[in-house]
């Protein structure tokens, strides 16, 4: 990643337009601008203005437009190259100043343009020097009217430089976005890729020894089948125990990683969402432990953690995230232990069915006897998750008080950083 992302600028004011409704999107937004040209249109149509004004006028106006326009098009699809830019910028400045000098004061609006153009379509490292360059032949022109000396500085001049600067800090600002955005999805993908090495990393360790003394023993009873049968039946025998207790370590490794526990999820999930940039608060009761609940309920709510936060990773754009854990009671007069995810992004996707991830979800939280309920956050802004699975028993180990109620809010107790058991693994929201 370049130190300065914008010097090398491709002036994609966010990016291309993919559609036609973004394409038209861009179009007008462009050209509500020219509206600014209002005044010297008018200038120029004015009753008794000469015919040679409104003719040179309009070829020049014309000509200004065009080129304005081929120079934002052309970087809108595509990089347009050095020279081709500079030449634009020239035809675009030398109108400027020529029609300003020959006709009207009202003509010094077409310095903006060519600021804005300079601004997005030259590196920072140019744009910097060009901007002050247009402001200050803006200033030279308009000392051709001292009529409107004090009023032309503020109409034209500092809109001419401030606009020119707002539009490179609009760019950068679009670029580090686009950036954010990327970098998320790279750590969804690392992530994803750690699990997948992890489960590679831990299948070879317990099946290495496994194989290679089911190998060996295959190899001594091969030898000993001829002269000795019984000794070589007691090798198969072994082969056969041996190979039944990988079976059983690959299927306690796997099951690991199916039900996982609440607080290996936490630290995946702060680790995960802090990468991204993402504001996590931790409700200090997802550290302990519930005694009333079971292994599979647990695992439920652990699983319900990670297809969450891996949904604020991904879809939710949210800068904060919060996490908690209350214990409530429902119509049917069990107690349940209530997950809760929030965060202040998009909100719910605009499709009324369930992705894959929380199809999946659902299903297996109705396994363990609980249910799923997704939604627009409280304060109305955001996604939220809620997780509930019954729950045995009121006691929590360490002695703690039973969790308030989510409506309460979040316990903002300071969540701190540890090593993450295990990352997360993405999945889509909608």
């Amino acid at each position: 990643m370049k130190s300065e992302p914008w010097a090398e600028n491709p002036m994609r004011m966010g990016q291309a337009a993919r559609t036609r409704r973004q394409a038209f999107g861009k179009t007008a937004w462009i050209a509500i601008w020219l509206l600014y040209l209002a005044g010297p249109v008018g200038e120029m149509l004015r009753p008794g203005t000469p015919l040679s004004e409104q003719i040179w006028g309009g070829l020049g106006l014309t000509l200004f437009v065009l080129s304005y326009f081929l120079l934002i098009f052309r970087h809108m699809w595509r990089t347009a190259t050095r020279p081709l830019i500079y030449g634009l910028l020239a035809v675009m400045l030398g109108l400027s100043a020529g029609l300003s000098w020959a006709l009207d004061a009202s003509w010094l609006v077409l310095f903006i343009f060519t600021s804005v153009s300079s601004a997005v379509a030259l590196p920072w490292k140019q744009s910097r020097w060009s901007i002050p360059l247009i402001t200050a032949v803006l200033l030279a022109v308009g000392a051709r009217y001292p009529q409107i000396h004090g009023y032309y500085l503020f109409a034209y001049g500092l809109p001419a430089l401030g606009t020119g600067f707002m539009m490179v800090g609009v760019q950068y600002l679009i670029h580090t976005t686009t950036e954010l955005r990327a970098a998320r999805q790279e750590v969804a993908r690392l992530a994803a890729n750690d699990e997948r090495l992890r489960l590679a990393r831990d299948l070879h360790d317990l099946l290495g020894h496994s194989l290679s003394l089911i190998t060996l023993k295959s190899e001594l009873a091969g030898r000993m089948l001829p002269g000795r049968p019984e000794d070589a039946a007691r090798q198969v025998a072994d082969i056969e125990q041996v190979s039944r207790q990988a079976l059983v370590d690959v299927r306690e490794a796997v099951t690991g990683y199916r039900t996982p526990r609440l607080a290996v999820e936490l630290a995946a999930a702060r680790a995960a969402l802090r990468t991204a940039g993402i504001v996590v608060t931790a409700d200090p009761a997802l550290e302990g432990e519930y005694r009333g609940l079971a292994a599979d309920e647990e695992g439920a709510l652990a699983w319900a953690l990670r297809e969450a936060a891996t949904n604020v990773l991904r879809h939710s754009g949210a800068h904060r995230c919060e996490l908690l854990l209350s214990e409530e009671w429902e119509a049917d007069e069990r107690r349940y232990l209530r997950l809760t995810v929030l965060d202040d992004g998009e909100g719910p996707p605009r499709a009324q069915h369930d992705g894959n991830g929380l199809s999946g979800l659902r299903e297996r939280i109705g396994l363990a006897g609980g249910h799923l309920e997704t939604g627009p956050a409280p304060r109305g802004r955001g996604f939220a998750l809620r997780a509930s699975v019954p729950l045995g028993a009121a006691a929590r180990t360490g002695g703690a008080a039973p969790v308030p109620d989510s409506s309460s809010g979040p316990v903002t107790g300071p969540a701190t950083d540890g090593p993450v058991p295990g990352p997360l693994a993405p999945s889509p929201r909608a």
